[in-house]
């Protein structure tokens, strides 16, 4: 069932949060006439790892130009521990960049990449051996100092590029997508071993990426982009569990999307069907036209027209399509919408044509685990009843112009 009582935006809450360790406020920016950014402001935490996710031309890669001091807003500021450094030169900054490319020098060991920032700024040759040796140690290359680059895999390459950032004690991170050059089951290994060093070293850090799960499983927030606004920002469970746009809940994850409309007793009304939508519903006027967006595990499936007692009742359906994705399976239920009585003994059910061009009914996504669909099997073309553990109403609003009704 949903929480009667939405998340508190607080004095409390944001009181529990950490510290600034750098923040962006009001940044805009254009090139050629065309706006990439639009006052978009957020913080990132001391010891924090926060995501920009976004898709291609997002305005992520110019936010990260611009705290790295690699391009200058038209609009805004940017603080790095307090200092306004948005005209603060970039080698001034305190900022460590970490590319795709890694740009590691093909000449060089591993030992003295890492340690040439430190040689360049003139520091004493025992104080480069031991800091050279801890990070070595840290980043798990301490066997591999005497090889090149070329004898490396993609992930040893990457952890010297990151060693060798962090051997100018930056005060920030930045990570320039940083594991797109690898292949997908390097990439996972990857990211939990930078995780666990981001804890180890306690430096803040910012991502930029347009990989879903990346984001989910990297950031500590996340925060989403969309033609240059910032739509959401929050840990990966509130901005996945309740996203507050229609872009986020399509962009981070499969989402299954009903057009409705307020009814009276916090009811959302989906053609015949009426849904208890408690708080999220009371958030609305009546007779407002709205969405109801749920993931597709969050739908429960019965054959009887059992469900359980926690779960809302949406709709039957027919299952007209069933796949098989390693750890779950995928069905494709299309809902019943026409009421009719049902027979004795039997849940209720809905009128539905089955000649194709007639077919009423919207089709939605279901996902099952491996264990659900073992235990109780379905078949294409079987009557079934679903509902739901969770979902979240969003205003109607085109995706353009949704930010002017972004619930709160």
């Amino acid at each position: 069932m949903l929480p009667e009582k939405l998340p508190e935006d607080s004095d409390t809450a944001r009181a529990a949060s950490p510290p600034a360790a750098a923040s962006v406020s009001g940044l805009s920016k254009s090139f050629k006439g065309v706006r990439v950014l639009e006052d978009v402001s957020f913080d990132v935490g001391e010891g924090e790892a926060l995501v920009l996710l976004g898709a291609s031309g997002s305005g992520k890669t110019t936010i990260l130009r611009i705290i790295a001091g690699l391009e200058l807003p038209d609009a805004g500021r940017v603080f790095i521990h307090g200092r306004d450094v948005t005209d603060t030169p970039a080698r001034e900054r305190g900022v460590g960049i970490i590319f795709q490319s890694y740009a590691l020098f093909p000449r060089m060991t591993v030992e003295e990449n890492v340690g040439y920032g430190l040689r360049i700024r003139g520091r004493p040759r025992r104080e480069r051996r031991e800091k050279v040796e801890s990070l070595l140690e840290l980043v798990h290359l301490t066997d591999q100092r005497k090889k090149l680059p070329s004898q490396l895999s993609g992930g040893q390459q990457q952890r010297v590029a990151i060693a060798r950032t962090l051997a100018y004690e930056p005060q920030m991170l930045l990570f320039d997508e940083p594991f797109g050059a690898l292949d997908a089951q390097i990439r996972v290994r990857l990211r939990r071993e930078i995780r666990a060093l981001l804890r180890d070293i306690n430096v803040p850090a910012l991502f930029i990426t347009h990989d879903q799960e990346e984001a989910l499983e990297l950031g500590d927030r996340i925060a989403v982009l969309h033609a240059g606004h910032l739509e959401q920002i929050g840990t990966p469970e509130e901005v996945y569990n309740r996203p507050e746009t229609e872009y986020v809940a399509t962009f981070l994850g499969a989402a299954n999307l009903l057009l409705g409309v307020v009814a009276p007793g916090r009811r959302v009304e989906l053609g015949a069907v009426a849904l208890e939508a408690g708080a999220e519903a009371a958030r609305f006027r009546e007779g407002q036209s709205v969405k109801l967006v749920f993931r597709p595990e969050d739908v429960r499936v019965s054959k009887s027209g059992e469900l359980p007692a926690d779960c809302n009742p949406l709709a039957n359906g027919v299952v007209e399509e069933k796949h098989f994705v390693g750890a779950y399976e995928r069905l494709s239920v299309r809902l019943d919408l026409v009421a009719r009585a049902p027979r004795p003994g039997e849940p209720p059910l809905y009128e539905i044509s089955e000649a194709p061009e007639r077919r009423l009914g919207v089709p939605v996504i279901v996902t099952r685990a491996k264990p659900e669909a073992a235990a109780t099997p379905l078949r294409v073309g079987e009557r079934v009843t679903l509902c739901l553990a969770s979902f979240r109403v969003l205003p109607n609003f085109p995706l353009a112009s949704e930010r002017g009704g972004r619930v709160h």
